[in-house]
Order: C-alpha cells, then structure tokens, then sequence
C-alpha cells in the first residue's frame, strides 16, 4: 500500500471539523471539508454539550470527505478529555454534561476526597488535581448508578457508528480511574468511591480497529461501511504524536482553549513535587507518558472577544494583536490560573478585577488586555517549562507549540523571550496530524515508531523558528 486516505473527525471545545487527509511514505495531506461550532447549551440543572448537534455536523462531515476525493479507507474521532455520557441497555442517560459547568465539580471533589485524600489519589492515577475531572463528576452523578456502561466522548460517538462498545487507553487516563503504572482500571478505587465496576468498560489502544459503520447508517448516509479506528483519541495525545519533536530536550504546548505544556517521558513521574506542582501523567500513543500541566489557553482571548462581541458590534483579532505588538513599555502579568477565568462571561471585567485586588494598573483598553493576555500566558508557559525540567530531570533546550496557538506570532515570540529557549511554531493541525498518522499506521500505509511518523511531520509541515530577543523586564 502506497497511501491510504482517511477522515479525522477532531472536536476541540469550541469547534469541530472533519479533515479528509492522505498519508504515505513521504506524503501528509490534510483538506478540511467541514467546520461547525460547538456551542455548549444551558439548561435549569447546567451546562450540558449539544452532543447531537455534534454527531450530526460529523456525518455530514464524513459524506462531504467521502464525496470530496475519491472515497474513504477509514474514519477516527478525536475529542478533549473528561466528558462522558452513561449508558444503559444500549440509550444514552440524559445529555452529558460540560466540564465547564459550574456546580458538580464542587460537590464531586468533596465526595472523593472525602474517601481519599488527593496525595492518595495522585500516587494511584498520577493525575493533577482539576475539578472537572472524570472521577469527580462520576461522584456527582445521580445516573451512575443506573448505568451500565460509561463512554466519553469520542468512544460514545464510536458506538454511535459502529455499535461497538470501546475505551480508547489514552483518554481512559484522564479519568482518574486507571493505575497509572499498570494502564488498567482501578477497580479497587471505583470501589471506594462507590462507583459500580460495570461502567468501566474494555480498554483498547489507539489503532484499534472496533469496527465499521453500522450498515443502515452507512445507507442512510449513502457511504460505504468504513472501519473505525481507536487514535489517541485525547485530542491532546493526538497533538502529541503530531508534534516534529526530532530528538531529545524537546517540550511541546498544545495551545487551543487550553495550553497543555509538557514533555514525552517513558515513565511516569509521581513525587509529591510533582503532585503539589499540579503536573499530570497522562497516557499517550505507544505507552508513552506525557508528563504535563494544564495552563488556562487561548480561552481568555477568545471569550473576552466573544464578550466584547456579545452586543453584535465587530471585533478583529487580527487588528487587536497588531495594536497589542505595538505597545511600548513593559506589562504586569496576571495569574492566568486563578479559577475565576474558568467560567465564561466577563472575562475583561475579571482581569481587571484581579488587577484592582493586586494593587496593580489594569489594562485600560483592549489592544492593552490582549497583550496583558498574551504576556500572561507567555509567562505561565515558560513557568511550567521550568517546572518540567525541575521534576523530570531532563534538559529543555527547546519548545515546540502546536495547535491555534502557534498562529499567534506575538505569544510564541514573548515565549521564546521569557523563556531563553527557541520555539519551534507549528503545525496549527498537529492533533489531526496525529489522527491520521497512526489511522494511516493502522492501514499499513506507514510503518515505524512515533520518531518515525514525526520525521514525516517535520519533512512535511516544517515549524517556524523563532528565537529569543534580547530579554526585557516585565
């Protein structure tokens, strides 16, 4: 087989799109044939994802990938990580739920730890502590108990098309319900938290073929019965394996609504540094370990913009982020992390807000708030980088940001500064990269280790190289 061509339906926590890509010894191809919003929707009890509207956009996806160049070989999901849906006999309970929203979180926290202390928790799943965890919104769930069968995202949409029940390994470690040594479910916590075993389904790694569309699915939608491939079905883990890192001393930043900054490591790092530093070991493609913090991302540009836009008035990023390049003088950073920017909403009036409690200047305008942004992040970036190198014990010479944010010519220049380190731009499509490389592996189109897939990245989508100025204060 000489190349193979296959749909990457990606869904990040703002939008989704199906990308129809063609991968072989020497060739990456992406062509995105559909892009559609994701927007959350609230009701009386919370924020809830609109995950049929989601389905939809994706099978319409797939007919305009499957019609756009000459048919499919096959199809995999890619989606962000924690969110689920419960099933029993086969039908979705309720509508699942937004990691966003802002009351289960709290009450599934106090019912965990409670059972465990958080240092106890760490040492079983090596995950930092974020309230919206999966095993913190399992504890707040009244439907668990009626379930069979828990799915998140990605698989959930997986049954949907195949009828095939399956947890993909990378996102089932998100969880906080797999050992982290062993990769398995920690059966024994699910029993002291009073979570019933049977929820915990068949974990499969990522180039699993689970099966193909169900046939009156397939006819309805007028496409052949495609196969389903497992990915790293984290959006994150599929980023990873898209991300050129060519040798050793490499950190990465998958940088969308969120900034993922870590480093592939082959073993898991489980120190109480490392816990009280809020660092996670996340499972990825090939057993790997992606060592990593989450840091707020691009969610505090892009929703002070929606926020700035609520009344219908026009807001050009592109002229902000030129206005914000133009600043002189130095910017005071404000703490990216603190866990009022989590919300959406007035997220301008809480910057400034944080400012005031700081006895601090706030941004006085808007090109003035996004470079406060921009700055912020540049500097939360290369805090966590330091921390890696810190705990892991491994040399950072270099940085490698991937996704929307390394579009933002601005953030990955500050970072660059700030932090003393190269920074290696690109490419904005790592994680459907990483979905269609190990889908294409999985056909026996490419072969090799993730180095092997990567140096296809590096030789097909080479990054922009941006290197550190002269270092200025602020």
């Amino acid at each position: 087989m000489t190349s193979v061509r296959v749909a990457a339906v990606d869904l990040g926590a703002t939008s989704g799109r199906v990308i129809a890509a063609e991968a072989g010894p020497g060739l990456l191809r992406l062509d995105e044939v559909h892009r559609f919003p994701n927007d959350p929707v609230r009701t009386p009890d919370g924020l809830h994802w609109n995950l049929l509207e989601l389905y939809r956009q994706a099978l319409a996806g797939l007919q305009r990938a499957h019609r756009s160049g000459g048919g499919l070989a096959g199809v995999a999901i890619d989606s962000w990580a924690v969110d689920y849906g419960l099933f029993r006999d086969g039908r979705l309970l309720g509508v699942p739920f937004h990691y966003r929203d802002e009351v289960r979180g709290a009450a599934g926290v106090e019912r965990v730890h409670a059972a465990l202390p958080h240092a106890e928790l760490f040492a079983r799943n090596g995950l930092q502590f974020l309230p919206f965890n999966t095993v913190y919104q399992l504890a707040a769930d009244p439907w668990v108990e009626l379930a069979d069968r828990m799915l998140l995202v990605p698989d959930l949409l997986g049954r949907w098309l195949t009828g095939a029940e399956a947890t993909e390994r990378t996102n089932a470690s998100t969880t906080g319900l797999l050992d982290v040594r062993t990769g398995e479910w920690d059966r024994e916590l699910a029993d002291r938290l009073g979570l019933p075993r049977r929820v915990l389904g068949e974990l499969v790694e990522p180039g699993t073929r689970i099966g193909a569309l169900q046939g009156d699915l397939a006819r309805a939608l007028d496409l052949p019965e495609l196969p389903v491939t497992t990915v790293g079905s984290h959006d994150t883990a599929s980023a990873v394996v898209g991300v050129p890192m060519t040798g050793p001393g490499a950190a990465f930043i998958s940088c969308g609504t969120w900034g993922l900054v870590g480093a592939e490591l082959a073993e898991p790092v489980l120190t109480e540094a490392a816990r009280a530093a809020n660092f996670t070991n996340e499972g990825g493609v090939d057993g790997r370990i992606r060592f990593l913090t989450n840091v707020m991302g691009l969610w505090l540009l892009s929703e002070s913009m929606r926020w700035w836009a609520r009344d219908g008035g026009s807001v050009s990023l592109t002229d902000l982020l030129a206005a914000a390049a133009r600043l002189p003088g130095d910017v005071e950073v404000f703490d990216v992390q603190d866990s009022r920017f989590l919300a959406p909403g007035d997220l301008p009036g809480r910057i400034a807000q944080w400012y005031d409690e700081h006895g601090l200047r706030a941004p006085t305008d808007r090109p003035s708030l996004v470079r406060a942004v921009l700055e912020s992040l540049a500097q939360a970036f290369t805090d966590a980088v330091e921390r890696i190198q810190e705990l892991s014990g491994e040399r950072i010479d270099r940085i490698h940001v991937v996704g929307g944010g390394s579009l933002n010519v601005l953030l990955c220049q500050r970072l660059a500064d700030r932090s003393g380190r190269k920074v290696l731009a690109g490419p904005v499509e790592a994680t459907a990269l990483g979905n269609v490389l190990v889908q294409a592996r999985t056909a026996g189109a490419l072969t090799g280790t993730l180095e092997n897939l990567r140096d296809l990245v590096a030789r097909t989508h080479a990054p922009i190289v941006l290197t550190p100025r002269p270092r200025r204060a602020g």
